[in-house]
């Protein structure tokens, strides 16, 4: 599966990463790609994929205050509609600054991601 939110070298990368949390236990990667509903009020903060490429890793937060770490199927991204039936999109502004649990700790502090 290919989701068009995610371009091949960022694919390349978090499937890299995926590879190195396997056998580091304390691996803590730089998001790699901010994605959010534009007509809905979710947002994920990828950091891995598994080797098939169609289970990603980071943070979620669908909107209702309490963001979490966890894992999610592109498939299930590729498919879901916003209020306007917007797909999801890739914030190409994103620029990540600290590590994934330093983006959860805030987010858990504020009720949302703010990146």
């Amino acid at each position: 599966m290919i989701a068009s939110f995610i371009s091949d070298a960022q694919r390349a990368l978090l499937i890299a990463n995926g590879r190195k949390a396997q056998v580091q236990e304390d691996f803590d990667p730089l998001p790699v790609v901010k994605l959010f509903t534009p007509d809905a009020g979710a947002t994920w903060l990828l950091t891995e994929l598994d080797e098939a490429g169609e289970i990603a890793f980071g943070l979620m937060d669908l909107g209702l205050g309490c963001p979490e770490l966890g894992c999610v199927e592109l498939s299930a991204l590729d498919a879901l509609r916003g209020l306007m039936n917007r797909p999801i999109q890739q914030d190409l502004h994103f620029r990540a600054d600290k590590p994934l649990s330093a983006y959860a700790h805030e987010a858990r502090l504020q009720g949302r991601i703010q990146a």
